[in-house]
């Protein structure tokens, strides 16, 4: 579907003799853990009311942990920071072991808001794991997720950060390794990565299913689409948002002429549309619609208002809420 073309821009810029457009990825923005998740804080805050401590952001997006927080979430590092016999909310990122150990010492109620596709990840780890298998989880060291996995088989599990450590992956015994990975990964860098694995240890196996998760996949798969065409790609997402930065790379790996990440339209440098005729558009999977709509509107203002819908998938998926949340909230008068 093309959106409405916006009003002509009072003004001239670069480039202004060009035919502008405006390429929007589909789908972009929101995936069903990143939803589940936000919903579940703003569900606690109903429930409970403020405040709700959360450990480490919820998702990783600037504007959604400051609009949380508003309303009464309170964001910690870790669980000591949490007063005893408050409520806590893990992050669709997932947690260790240990951090269910310590909200248990320390009597917190706790609402577990992990992605179920990360789960699913935490249980292959224990599987594997059990089976006395060497894991080699792909991911960068340091994410909140990949620290959450490691920590469910430290023993067992090393982190190889892309094509780049293979060479210095060691292991007990060739015929018994496994690869897991984080799953907002770049799925070529990922297949990379895993190749030469396989070259050292051919008979490394495979997780059961894909562990990149498919709004990941989705998303990168919109962007290749959109680069091919575009002079220049803009990727709504935070910083430290994983899979809006490999957004970027791979915009610019599949034939974008230039690609930027921001956080909101207040971050673009105008510079960047000088000789530009047609501008690509996604966002990360932690990115609310309301941040592209505004860089929309942004860029409508600047002439380019003719709007295409690139669209390479349909996603429906829905995640229940943490059974936490379930149901109807108690209330004083009701029955326990």
């Amino acid at each position: 579907m093309t959106q409405p073309a916006a009003e002509p821009p009072t003004s001239t810029a670069p480039g202004a003799s060009l035919p502008r457009r405006v390429l929007l990825a589909a789908p972009r923005g929101y995936c069903a853990g990143v939803d589940r998740a936000v919903v579940a804080v703003e569900r606690a805050l109903e429930r409970h009311g403020p405040p709700v401590y959360v450990r480490k952001q919820i998702v990783h997006n600037r504007h959604v942990v400051e609009t949380l927080q508003r309303r009464g979430a309170v964001f910690v590092n870790e669980a000591d920071d949490v007063p005893e016999g408050a409520i806590v909310v893990f992050s669709a990122h997932g947690v260790a072991p240990s951090v269910h150990e310590q909200t248990a010492v320390r009597s917190l109620r706790t609402i577990d808001a992990t992605c179920p596709l990360v789960t699913k990840v935490h249980k292959e780890a224990v599987r594997f794991a059990a089976e006395d298998y060497d894991i080699l989880l792909i991911g960068h060291a340091g994410h909140e997720e990949v620290q959450g996995t490691a920590g469910e088989a430290p023993d067992h599990i090393q982190i190889v950060d892309g094509p780049d450590d293979v060479a210095a992956v060691t292991v007990r015994d060739p015929s018994r390794v496994v690869w897991l990975s984080q799953t907002t990964l770049s799925v070529d860098e990922t297949t990379e990565t895993v190749r030469l694995l396989r070259e050292r240890f051919p008979t490394l196996q495979d997780p059961p299913s894909d562990d990149i998760c498919y709004a990941t996949q989705n998303r990168q798969v919109a962007v290749k689409r959109i680069a091919t065409e575009s002079d220049l790609v803009i990727v709504v997402g935070s910083s430290n948002s994983s899979n809006s930065v490999r957004l970027v790379e791979v915009a610019l790996e599949h034939g974008a002429g230039s690609a930027h990440r921001v956080d909101n339209s207040d971050e673009i440098d105008e510079a960047w549309l000088d000789g530009v005729a047609t501008v690509g558009i996604t966002s990360g999977a932690s990115v609310p619609e309301e941040l592209v709509q505004d860089v929309l509107v942004w860029l409508a203002e600047r002439g380019f208002g003719a709007v295409e819908d690139v669209v390479t998938a349909k996603e429906s998926l829905l995640f229940s809420l943490p059974k936490e949340l379930r149901g109807r909230p108690v209330t004083e008068a009701s029955p326990v």
